[in-house]
């Protein structure tokens, strides 16, 4: 089947375990997975990929984690027409600008010709129930869109 990139930054871990929820399910699906953290690789991996999938955290007041700066902008300069992507993450409701990077990273794809494989999931804090049941039906849609 599909060869699935996820690509994450995570502080907490909160967002490793969003990745890893993604993962097993497409897993699951029959796909190929690959899964890292976003320091050890470059944007331009998704070009081998069927499936880009970025799981984010945002800092702060709206900010995008420092360790993924480099992707995000570097991810702009690709060209990833013909794959489907799609974008998860965690955030904080206290905050004014919940999953600010979630939103950023969707624009960003958008800019790499790119199709929207489903609506981005954000998380509060730690994955729950129904968190998990809505990143579950992410990973199904995506998969649907490369059939």
């Amino acid at each position: 089947m599909a060869l699935a990139k996820i690509v994450y930054a995570s502080m907490t871990g909160n967002t490793e375990e969003i990745a890893d929820i993604v993962a097993d399910k497409l897993q699951d699906l029959g796909h190929t997975v690959d899964i890292d953290e976003c320091t050890t690789v470059d944007a331009a991996d998704f070009e081998d990929a069927d499936m880009a999938i970025i799981a984010t955290y945002t800092y702060g007041d709206g900010d995008l984690p420092d360790e993924i700066v480099d992707f995000y902008e570097d991810l702009a300069d690709l060209d990833l027409s013909g794959k489907i992507y799609g974008v998860v993450g965690s955030g904080d409701t206290f905050y004014d600008y919940f999953c600010k990077s979630v939103d950023e990273f969707d624009a960003q794809f958008a800019l790499t010709g790119a199709t929207k494989g489903a609506e981005s999931v954000k998380v509060d804090l730690a994955a729950e129930d129904e968190d998990i049941e809505k990143l579950e039906a992410f990973a199904e849609e995506l998969s649907a869109k490369l059939d």
